[in-house]
């Protein structure tokens, strides 16, 4: 897949290049050929001055979750219509925001849902199967990466988890969260980006009262702070220079975080095993906070959705994108967090990059007012503790 960067080259870089160019230059046997005449008196040459290497930077974006239920893949199977193509076409839903995920160095999804077969049956709450046409269009759009544990990653067994991943194998698209075997559990998700390790981990805080096959719990982590540390040590040891946590927790429709949220995040920040934290599942927007140097974003809210009672809350959302610097060799740290507000629109379903739509003339004033409206809520929820004030950028605002 061809990727837009925004790293620019790194002080590593810098010394291996000086140190080829002095290797090359001592490398004549001859002292002949090295030899030059002196040179002429004349005005001595200026001092030069060299411009020391921009520090490399690169770019992560997460979002919220791929939640789709039936009036979703209804406005896919009319868009495909819409081309005279018979299935479904799920790119259109997705096409306001693929310049922000085509031009993040990394990318990463998360898939609610268990997918089916490509010809269904399709389902939607409480126990969802949905259309693994959706997969083509993640990856069109520029996902590297989807994290897949959720409270309904078993919604259908194990068949479900297999269909799942082989979906997002044959698209090109990563995964973490969920497994078919357990040697595919024990390897760690790893993502090469620029030349820079970034390891990816999912887990979830449930699965509905469902239980994991007995003798089969590795088919979807769940969340267990111990677990977590360790499959990021086992990255660290892996050579994972940044380290992304997935995690599918908190109260649904609930804008603060609940006290598993803060109590996991405030451990896994702690470890030097772990980078950053991007949240799912509640529905709606929850904080971003910074702890330490580092950063936690509680909840996206929904990436894509139609909830049968839609409301404002379950219809908003964000993009959250992260600057890491690399502060010395091997060593990286969050320079600029921003969150992306973002709306489903209904008429007919399509996600709106809100902060686009705003800067749009021609959008109509009905929803401008609608998107003003969006934008001043999301922005309350994100700074409920203190993101703002820690350099959060809320684009659009």
């Amino acid at each position: 897949m061809t990727r837009l960067t925004r790293r620019s080259p790194g002080l590593r870089a810098a010394t291996i290049l000086l140190a080829a160019a002095m290797a090359a230059a001592g490398c004549a046997s001859d002292p002949a050929a090295t030899w030059q005449a002196p040179a002429s008196p004349g005005p001595s040459a200026p001092a030069t001055t060299q411009t020391k290497a921009e520090p490399t930077t690169l770019t992560i974006v997460g979002s919220g979750d791929v939640l789709l239920h039936p009036q979703l893949w209804n406005q896919a199977h009319a868009d495909a219509k819409t081309k005279g193509e018979d299935g479904y076409d799920f790119a259109p839903l997705f096409e306001d925001v693929r310049d922000v995920v085509s031009s993040a160095d990394l990318a990463i999804c998360h898939i609610e849902p268990p997918l089916a077969d490509a010809n269904g049956p399709f389902i939607g709450y409480p126990r969802f199967s949905v259309p693994p046409q959706v997969v083509p269009a993640l990856a069109d759009l520029g996902y590297d990466a989807c994290s897949t544990a959720s409270n309904h990653t078993i919604d259908h067994g194990e068949a479900g988890v297999v269909r799942t991943l082989d979906a997002l194998d044959a698209a090109g698209i990563k995964h973490a969260g969920s497994y078919r075997t357990k040697a595919e559990h024990g390897l760690v998700t790893m993502l090469e980006i620029q030349g820079v390790k970034i390891a990816s981990l999912s887990y979830t805080f449930s699965f509905n009262g469902l239980r994991r096959p007995a003798g089969k719990e590795w088919i979807a982590n769940q969340i267990d702070t111990a677990d977590i540390l360790e499959e990021a040590k086992r990255a660290r040891a892996e050579g994972a220079e940044i380290v992304v946590v997935s995690l599918h927790f908190g109260t649904e429709y609930q804008h603060g975080a609940n006290s598993q949220q803060l109590n996991v995040a405030k451990k896994l920040l702690a470890s030097p095993d772990v980078d950053l934290i991007l949240g799912h599942h509640a529905h709606v927007v929850q904080p971003f906070e910074k702890i330490g140097d580092k950063w936690v974003a509680y909840g996206m809210g929904n990436e894509v959705a139609h909830h049968a009672e839609p409301s404002n809350d379950n219809r908003e959302g964000v993009l959250a994108r992260f600057t890491f610097t690399e502060v010395s060799p091997g060593a990286w740290k969050v320079t600029t967090a921003e969150a992306i507000p973002i709306w489903m629109d209904f008429s007919p379903d399509r996600l709106i990059n809100i902060p686009d739509a705003l800067a749009d003339p021609a959008t109509p004033a009905a929803d401008r007012s609608v998107l003003q409206g969006a934008l001043k809520r999301i922005k309350g929820y994100l700074n409920s503790r203190g993101a703002h004030d820690d350099g959060l950028v809320v684009d659009g605002a």
